[in-house]
């Protein structure tokens, strides 16, 4: 295929509806708080403020802006007393710390944006969006309470307290924490629409509390606050062996209600020894074996203000827990999202009805049920059915993933699980009272509530189910935390998935807050000696850390966040533990060759059942490790660069240059062969530069070679899976990647599509070709990571890239190929949404890109050698017109 010189350029302007009532067609929107909408417990002392540009004019960028404070709506509104106001002659609209006053804790502070652009026009301000100070440490007046005596029982406790309101409200917040999980609620509203709260953190060293508003869930005269616990991941099981109480024994409640009245005084509630406790239908609550809830021990309308109190409603117990490591929430909250009906009921011969939701995915089941007090009805969960039909659990180990309801009276009742999730595609109910219908069961999907940035289609079926399996894979595996898998006995922060699918999940979505969060507890957790645990938050033992490719996450993810979205404030946070990761490897190593110590190396490479003839891909592990420890000491020289560390840049450049050094003395034969013949050795070899110039074509090659050989399949597993088609594009075999990525059978990223596949799998082959199941103690059908590939479909097919860090300039360059015939992908961006979408109809390829105000792009056609074609451009949309040959 050959591409013709341009025949017609088309320019026009950005289109929206809203853009035309804005005066001068220059506004401001989507003001940001450390990354985040309206936040209520900023910590930082100089928050990050973020904001993007809207017009109508094309190749616009910012010239300048002001951004003025206060500390109450009205004085923004009044332009007086206002707290801060800066000015600066800049592009920057991404990251500008706040640097005015101190800011109190506590206090909500209301602020407003307006720009001036290179055409003349100043926008109007923007609206008035605010942010919250999180509480000090002198702040907090609650105490923690917890049930009288030890807490034994695994039925979850229950807390209320009334209290009168007699004047007119004005605003009132919420702060809640628990050691555990919660519910809180006023006047029997929940409070928010949260769900997992507070969060899984690492405890021991930080525990998140939530602030909400509640202010129309009061009213004036008798009132009532209350809550519900559940062990979570703070007592319940977690990690291995039957791990129980990793954290802690004896749940907690922490809770403070702060009002102001319009008289201007005001008033706190707090969790003290005045609070009552008791036990209600939730008998038990797991987040692996699922929940228990007898609605014959609801204590009816106890959440609410007229309720009586019993004996059985005792004093709780005060508990002397500090108050210093409590941080203010720092990442998306677990919300519902979608809601799914079911695609088929069935019944088994034993009666035993089976729901498939037609979608593997994690949350819970909601289902309405009535029949005589004391039925009891039993939800079981899974993602797969055997080659028979039959319901299929093995694969979830010991976590029983079963939630069980009784029914309280014969009304119709609703259940659904409070402290617990599971992951599963398909549910067998028994017990159920007469016939299910479809309205009575419905499959709820529960996440972290990120806002989906990207999308990406393609005229190909099975490439865009692959896209939809990554999107679902990500929405089931960043529960408050990455994990591996969301449904058997393990459901943990494993760095290693987390480094490898980083990429990928930033297009899919905006994971700077989530990944902001997460990073703080990977140095909380980060061993004294540099070390990083195999799992974030750190539940397994202080042996299980320092693999190559899984501690890297301490340098990767930082990487990639900053690459993603130009905050060079990730690189100064997370610098200290970048550092230590690299000194760790340093000191593990010899003559600059890291070969010690235990690493988990391809981790699921490609094995056949019966390798007579040498054909799994093993790859040395400690050739693995030394292309990670180049990799990460790469990064940290060049983030040592932009923070400014002149001596800790040229000392980890001498590093880097002999760590490479080591690398070709030990693993490279004078030829150019390395001592691993694998996908995966090359891949590394070649994606972190550890080869001579002269030598990484031949490399390539060898490589292609390879790929060739098995019938043009991967052989790679974790490590080496998310650069295998970046390195046959970097080095000109882009229809080698293609043919990689249209393949159909095992081991393929489509072969599991074609046999079903809603989310990506553990294992190429998870569901064999006859039906039968990979080894069932790890055979999870929900884990992300060889979703990686989802960052190779938007930069090649797609072509959007990051040229500059936060896409302040832009690459656009599709790449054809693959029996592809047209494609359509956007991102939002910091800077507002780049959109792509091309065809080739009737020998003509179209090409339609829209590139967002305040960046800039550089746009190149699909070429070969010298026909290449490109063109510098600002904001606007822009549509061209190639014959083809």
């Amino acid at each position: 295929m050959r591409l013709l010189p341009l025949l017609s350029v088309a320019f026009c302007l950005l289109v929206n509806g809203t853009y035309f009532a804005m005066a001068q067609g220059l506004s401001v929107s989507d003001l940001r708080i450390d990354h985040q909408h309206t936040p209520l417990t900023v910590t930082s002392d100089h928050p990050l403020m973020s904001w993007k540009i809207l017009s109508t004019t094309p190749e616009t960028v910012q010239q300048s802006y002001e951004v003025r404070v206060a500390k109450a709506e009205q004085d923004l509104v009044r332009g007086k007393n206002l707290h801060w106001i800066t000015k600066g002659q800049t592009e920057q609209s991404i990251a500008l710390p706040y640097a005015g006053p101190v800011l109190e804790s506590g206090k909500p502070y209301y602020w407003q944006v307006r720009v001036q652009d290179n055409h003349g026009n100043r926008s109007a301000w923007s609206k008035v969006q605010h942010w919250r100070m999180a509480l000090g440490v002198s702040s907090w007046k609650a105490q923690w309470i917890g049930v009288p005596g030890k807490d034994t029982s695994m039925a979850s406790p229950l807390f209320r307290k009334s209290y009168t309101i007699k004047k007119k409200i004005k605003s009132a917040t919420a702060h809640v924490s628990a050691r555990g999980l919660y519910e809180a609620y006023i006047n029997g509203q929940k409070i928010g629409d949260a769900y997992l709260t507070p969060g899984w953190t690492s405890y021991k060293k930080q525990i998140q509390y939530q602030a909400f508003d509640v202010t129309a869930l009061l009213n004036v005269g008798k009132n009532t606050v209350s809550a519900v616990l559940g062990d979570g991941w703070y007592r319940g099981r977690i990690g291995f062996n039957n791990q129980r109480a990793f954290y802690g024994d004896t749940r907690a409640l922490l809770l403070q209600v702060e009002i102001t009245y319009t008289d201007g005084s005001q008033e706190t509630w707090k969790t003290d020894d005045s609070w009552k406790t008791s036990f209600g239908a939730i008998i038990s609550s797991d987040i692996y074996d699922g929940e228990t809830y007898d609605a014959r021990l609801a204590k009816k309308g106890w959440k609410l203000a007229e309720y009586t109190e019993s004996p059985a409603w005792l004093p709780v117990q005060t508990l002397p827990y500090p108050y210093d490591n409590l941080v203010g929430n720092q990442s998306p909250l677990v919300r519902k999202r979608e809601r799914l009906k079911p695609q088929k009921i069935s019944r088994t011969a034993t009666g035993d009805i089976i729901v498939d939701f037609g979608q593997n995915m994690v949350g819970w089941v909601e289902i309405n049920a009535q029949g005589e007090a004391g039925t009891t009805i039993i939800v079981e969960h899974a993602e797969v059915l055997d080659r028979n039909g039959n319901f299929y659990t093995t694969n979830l180990r010991s976590a029983k993933q079963q939630n069980r309801y009784v029914l309280g009276s014969d009304q119709e009742q609703s259940f659904s699980p409070h402290f617990s999730f599971q992951g599963f595609r398909y549910v067998k109910i028994s017990g159920y009272p007469g016939e299910l219908s479809e309205s009575a069961i419905a499959a709820v999907a529960l996440y972290s509530d990120m806002e989906e940035t990207g999308t990406f289609e393609t005229s190909n079926p099975l490439i865009n189910q692959l896209q939809k399996n990554i999107v679902w894979g990500q929405k089931g595996n960043f529960v408050d935390v990455p994990t591996d898998c969301p449904q058997r006995d393990e459901r943990l922060g494993w760095t290693g998935d987390a480094q490898a699918f980083f990429n990928t999940a930033a297009y899919n979505m905006d994971v700077q807050a989530f990944f902001s969060k997460w990073l703080k507890d990977l140095e909380a957790d980060q061993h004294q000696n540099g070390s990083v645990p195999f799992v974030i938050p750190d539940i397994l033992t202080g042996n299980d850390a320092g693999a190559a490719g899984w501690g890297d996450v301490a340098t990767i993810v930082p990487w990639g966040m900053y690459q993603a979205y130009g905050d060079v404030g990730i690189l100064e946070r997370q610098y200290n533990s970048m550092k230590a990761w690299v000194d760790f490897m340093h000191s593990k190593s010899k003559n600059d060759l890291w070969n010690t110590g235990f690493h988990f190396g391809d981790w699921l490479f490609y094995r056949p059942d019966d390798d007579n003839d040498g054909r799994a891909a093993v790859t040395d592990k400690y050739l693995i490790a030394q292309c990670f420890y180049a990799h990460s000491t790469e990064i940290l020289a060049n983030s040592a660069k932009i923070l400014g560390k002149t001596s800790d840049e040229q000392t980890y450049r001498d590093l880097l240059t002999a760590i490479r050094s080591a690398f070709q003395q030990e693993y490279l034969t004078p030829s150019g062969r390395l001592v691993s013949s694998t996908q995966t050795a090359y891949v590394l070899a070649l994606q972190f530069d550890m080869l001579p110039v002269d030598l990484r074509q031949q490399a390539a090659e060898r490589l292609v070679e390879n790929v060739r050989s098995y019938g043009n399949h991967l052989t790679t597993g974790f490590l080496g899976t998310p650069y295998l088609c970046h390195v046959l594009s970097r080095f000109g075999h882009q229809q080698v990647a293609y043919d990689l990525l249209m393949q159909e059978t095992y081991p393929s990223w489509l072969y599991p599509v074609k046999m079903g596949a809603t989310t990506i799998w553990e294992r190429w082959d998870g569901i064999k070709p006859d039906g039968t199941f990979q080894t069932a103690s790890m055979n999870s059908f929900n884990h992300y990571a060889y979703g990686a590939i989802g960052d190779w479909m938007y930069k090649n097919i797609a072509g959007i890239h990051a040229e500059t860090a936060g896409y302040k300039d832009i690459r656009i360059a599709p790449i054809l190929g693959g029996g592809i015939k047209e494609a359509r992908a956007s991102l939002e961006t910091p800077y507002g949404k780049v959109s792509v979408s091309w065809e080739i109809k009737n020998d003509l390829f179209s090409l339609k890109v829209s590139i967002p105000p305040n960046t800039r792009a550089n746009i190149v056609l699909p070429q070969q050698d010298e026909d290449q074609k490109s063109l510098r451009v600002g904001s606007g949309t822009y549509t061209y017109t190639t014959k083809m040959k």
